[in-house]
């Protein structure tokens, strides 16, 4: 196998990537996930239905590839079903799908499962995307508030219980006499969610107390839960619908569903010590100053999911992740058939090109630096036709 290279992200360059084409299956806070369909073409002449489950931190961006591929590919069909990178994994493994989706890497145990299968996994990035810090705050409106590392810590930790705290009136003295003394409810995450993993690993490295009291992951037992005063949401778009309904209510989301939804989202604190706001120039900050391990696409569980949080860089906004793809190398065509596979490799190229051009991209997601886009297209081509 070839080894990872490590890739030093000097710019971001934003390169053409390849989209999926139809709507996308919406999700809801309190009814199970429809799954849509919308068709796209290729140059085969018999109709193609490609299958994707999993992520929903790509959501919007999926949606957008969705739109743009249709109009050049209608003979391929391809269904999307969210539900989370837990999902994503699970119904791969299982061969529900021909494509998973994923925000954190794979881990090992879950690789090794894929292997048993009798085929190879290919794992690889597909966008760039910030998590952020939204809240339903009435007395202060879309005023953005300031939170040190510390405070968001110790809010998601219970620790803070009211919005009207001294150390969040500090932060924020323009709307200090408006925060209201009333407790602070915990929107989290209710299924196994990339998002949460994200949000918990970055609370793990700027808190040692959340790294040893509740530590990261897809799934994780919130201590607001136990103090009354956690709320679950099925995916990103229940955890929106929540927050939206609950008043006093705070919760982490990605960026695409705070511009959707027109809500506030905080500036954090970074690691120079400056109050960043996640904007595409952030973002872009963030990936720019790292060295990015993008390991082989055969051993995708190598992956670091803290690569490029907590980035160094004055205006770097310090939640920032990849999010992934899930394909097989499909040895004896064990997972697609000739058509299928032709019909994904030719996706998955026009993704990693054509869709990461600034055109293709939906708000709140930045494309992937071209050295990164590179592994990818190195991966669609070991795919077996």
């Amino acid at each position: 196998m070839k080894k990872g290279v490590v890739l030093l992200l000097g710019i971001l360059l934003i390169i053409p990537i390849i989209s999926l084409s139809g709507c996308m299956g919406t999700e809801e806070n309190t009814q199970p996930q429809e799954t849509t369909t919308t068709e796209l073409t290729t140059t085969s002449k018999t109709p193609v239905t490609i299958r994707t489950s999993g992520a929903t931190f790509p959501k919007y961006q999926i949606q957008k590839w969705i739109a743009e591929y249709q109009k050049i590919n209608p003979n391929v069909k391809i269904e999307y079903e969210g539900g989370g990178s837990g999902k994503g994994q699970k119904d791969f493994l299982m061969g529900l799908t021909h494509i998973g989706r994923t925000d954190p890497p794979v881990k090992e145990e879950m690789w090794k499962k894929f292997l048993e299968t009798g085929d190879q996994p290919l794992q690889f990035p597909e966008v760039v995307g910030a998590v952020v810090i939204t809240y339903n705050l009435p007395e202060i409106g879309d005023h953005t508030l300031k939170l040190s590392r510390d405070v968001l810590a110790d809010i998601f930790l219970g620790k803070i219980e009211y919005w009207d705290d001294e150390r969040i009136k500090k932060l924020n003295p323009e709307v200090a006499d408006k925060l209201p003394h009333e407790k602070i409810i915990v929107v989290h995450r209710s299924d196994s969610s990339g998002t949460t993993a994200i949000f918990t690993t970055f609370l793990s490295m700027i808190s040692e107390e959340w790294a040893k009291e509740v530590g990261s992951g897809k799934l994780v037992d919130w201590p607001v839960d136990k103090m009354g005063r956690g709320v679950g949401g099925k995916g990103n778009p229940g955890v929106i619908n929540t927050l939206k309904s609950t008043k006093y209510s705070i919760a982490y989301t990605e960026l695409s569903y705070t511009i959707e939804n027109n809500l506030p989202t905080a500036a954090i604190e970074n690691r120079k010590g400056k109050f960043i706001k996640p904007t595409t120039e952030t973002i872009k900050a963030a990936v720019a100053g790292v060295k990015t391990y993008i390991p082989d696409p055969k051993e995708g569980y190598k992956e670091d999911t803290k690569q490029l949080l907590d980035a160094p860089g004055e205006n770097a906004y310090p939640i920032v992740a990849f999010t992934h793809f899930l394909v097989w190398e499909n040895k004896d065509h064990k997972h697609y058939t000739p058509e299928e596979a032709k019909a994904i490799k030719d996706f998955l190229r026009w993704v990693l090109t054509e869709g990461q051009k600034p055109e293709n991209l939906a708000p709140g997601y930045i494309g992937l630096p071209e050295e990164v886009a590179e592994i990818g297209l190195k991966a669609v081509d070991m795919i077996k036709e």
